[in-house]
């Protein structure tokens, strides 16, 4: 998906939410795990539910991961699904990888082309070869890690280096990089007072904002220093939404929360007009 497409999906459903799909198989309806595959059953629930409110998805690998090659097959299953039913939906790849040459090309390989992903989340500390590999696949982004939600974020992405915060140096640094047209940036919506800084480094980039909601973000904050004239936010929101409920209108609870969070996005970007 090209970034024009996705500009033009948040303009249609007046939307900017990623639904974050981090399954935990303690925390799911009991119903569900009676299924043949729950963590398929779970997503495919949530998706019909919400899929008109959102204009993303973004598994966490870790969640698929720890479930081992039954995950793996969970995770293809649910791009597939997205993919055939849901095509205008963006999708991205929470897989916070970062290595260099042909490990970061093998791993764009595996997300890119056999997932089927739209996009990847990425490590940035190993530099410029570990990014490139990413940037080389065409109308494939590469989400880079920023400036993000925990509390541990201080203990290297805000030191003052040569003058400034090292994730201010890895915003402009990156944007040199081959394809850099191709970045988008995780920053987290704890930090809502960094929104203005920058947006000076990367005024037309999209910025994937994790936080809002159980972590504590504000989507107004966010919103008022983070808004370009493309929009160029996606909202994450993972719990709040696929967990409203463990009864059997599980489904039902997550389409309600979903379209809460739209109605407010649809509301700010009237204002924008």
């Amino acid at each position: 998906m090209t970034t024009q497409q996705l500009i033009e999906q948040i303009k249609q459903k007046k939307s900017f939410l990623c639904v974050g799909l981090d399954v935990d198989l303690d925390k799911i309806p009991t119903f569900l795990l009676k299924e043949e595959d729950p963590i398929f059953s779970f997503n495919k629930a949530i998706i019909d539910a919400t899929h008109q409110y959102a204009v993303a998805y973004k598994p966490n690998i870790a969640f698929y991961e720890a479930y081992g090659i039954k995950g793996w097959m969970s995770l293809k299953k649910t791009i597939e699904y997205i993919n055939e039913n849901y095509p205008e939906v963006y999708t991205i790849a929470d897989a916070k990888r970062g290595d260099i040459g042909n490990t970061a090309s093998m791993y764009a390989k595996a997300f890119f082309e056999d997932m089927s992903f739209d996009s990847v989340t990425v490590a940035p500390y190993m530099g410029k070869d570990s990014v490139e590999p990413f940037l080389a696949f065409k109308d494939k982004h590469t989400i880079l890690l920023a400036l993000t939600s925990n509390q541990g974020a201080f203990d290297f992405q805000t030191k003052e280096v040569d003058g400034k915060p090292l994730y201010q140096h890895v915003l402009e640094t990156s944007q040199q990089y081959e394809n850099a047209e191709n970045l988008m940036y995780v920053v987290g919506a704890t930090k809502a007072e960094y929104f203005e800084e920058i947006r000076k480094i990367v005024p037309d980039s999209f910025l994937l904002v994790p936080g809002v909601g159980a972590q504590g973000g504000n989507l107004q904050d966010v919103c008022k220093y983070g808004l370009n004239k493309n929009v160029g936010l996606l909202i994450n929101s993972s719990r709040g939404i696929i967990f409203a409920s463990k009864a059997e209108d599980f489904a039902e609870k997550a389409g309600l929360e979903a379209k809460a969070i739209q109605i407010e996005m649809e509301e700010i970007l009237n204002k924008m007009v």
